[in-house]
């Protein structure tokens, strides 16, 4: 009861920390452990002392239980890890045995040993849990230690008998399978609570030291017994840290600027719409310059000084800006590409009272865009 109270309060611990620290796909190098409870099942033993000989079933109490684990993740839900394990159990009465009589035991029973587990993350199914399976090979070691059988034989308080195994190690090749879940805490740090079903399908040979009694009468000898049957049922709460770095946030690359219009400037004389020579050389370099950058149009505005009147204006400065696209053109800009207009005396390159004959306002803008 009191190890179920404290995997359930674990538990509710690591609920509003996991919510905000949802784990991603182990990738890389982890390490683990976890400590618990070991319920071990009544193991079958054999046993022959002298020319007596026969079976009963060990019974155990419950046990502790720990390992610690080191692993790797390729960043897919699978992980492969190896695992150090320890388990203890002592063994309490025994069922009867037919032709020695009703025993009883003691002593117990240390499993040691290594494992190699392949597991999968069931990760996404929720921001706060990460379900996983898993299956496990490997080799223990099971050490009796103070491990005997003992009772009356089957005749009465006269007849019995012992055997005492005293401290012996004896290995075996294990298989396990596993189910729990992480509990994120951070994005690297886990909290586990974890079950392995852990099975030595092998037998184990025992010798030790055997006294009967028949009457009044006694012998000592030697005596064996043939564990099978063990099977484990382990409980484990732990933790689990991943030393691979949180991922980086995804940065979205902003758009591009779009590119700054150039623009070139063609001045006229006063109430002329001829190219001079300059102004030839500039819209040749204003030709070459388009085909250097990617543009979406490229806009031939005209404009003339405030002397004149205004509607003759605006006859010129577009007398001026189709003159512009002319050789625009010539120089190989395509025709579809130029936007012409024509603004007359407005937006003045330099302001100016009406009738006022400047320069500067006399002019052609070549923009590309």
């Amino acid at each position: 009861m009191k190890f179920r109270s404290t995997l359930l309060a674990a538990s509710i611990l690591a609920l509003p920390l996991a919510a905000a620290n949802a784990a991603e796909p182990i990738k890389g190098l982890y390490v683990g452990a976890g400590v618990g409870a070991n319920f071990m099942q009544q193991e079958k033993i054999g046993i022959t002392e002298g020319n007596l000989s026969g079976s009963a079933k060990f019974g155990t109490n419950p046990g502790f239980a720990g390992l610690v684990n080191v692993g790797w993740g390729f960043g897919n839900g699978l992980r492969a890890e190896l695992e150090g394990n320890y388990r203890y159990n002592s063994f309490s009465g025994t069922n009867a045995l037919p032709t020695i009589g009703t025993l009883s035991a003691g002593g117990n029973e240390q499993k040691y040993g290594a494992m190699i587990n392949a597991l999968y993350d069931f990760n996404g199914l929720a921001p706060w849990i990460v379900p996983y399976v898993g299956i496990g090979v490997g080799y223990q070691a099971a050490q009796w230690q103070n491990v005997r059988a003992y009772g009356a034989g089957t005749t009465g308080a006269t007849n019995g008998g012992s055997i005492n195994f005293g401290n012996q190690t004896k290995s075996s090749f294990a298989a396990q399978a596993i189910g729990g879940a992480a509990f994120p805490i951070t994005p690297q740090l886990s909290l586990t609570a974890e079950y392995h079903f852990l099975a030595l399908p092998t037998d184990r040979n025992y010798t030790g030291t055997a006294v009967v009694t028949n009457g009044s009468q006694s012998f000592t000898g030697l005596g064996s017994a043939k564990a099978s049957d063990n099977y484990n049922h382990t409980l484990l709460v732990g933790f689990r840290y991943s030393f691979n770095p949180p991922p980086a946030p995804v940065v979205v690359a902003a758009a591009p600027a779009p590119a700054p219009a150039r623009s070139y400037l063609v001045f006229f004389d006063w109430d002329k719409y001829n190219i001079t020579d300059r102004a030839r050389q500039i819209i040749k370099d204003a030709a070459v310059n388009s085909t250097k950058v990617q543009y979406t149009k490229i806009e031939v505005n005209g404009f003339t000084d405030t002397s004149g009147s205004a509607k003759y204006n605006l006859g010129l400065s577009v007398r001026r800006a189709q003159a512009v696209a002319a050789e625009l053109v010539k120089d190989g800009v395509p025709k579809n590409a130029i936007a012409i207009t024509g603004f007359g005396q407005t937006k003045l390159l330099v302001p100016t009272a009406d009738g006022v004959r400047e320069p500067q306002n006399r002019r052609v803008e070549i923009v590309i865009r």
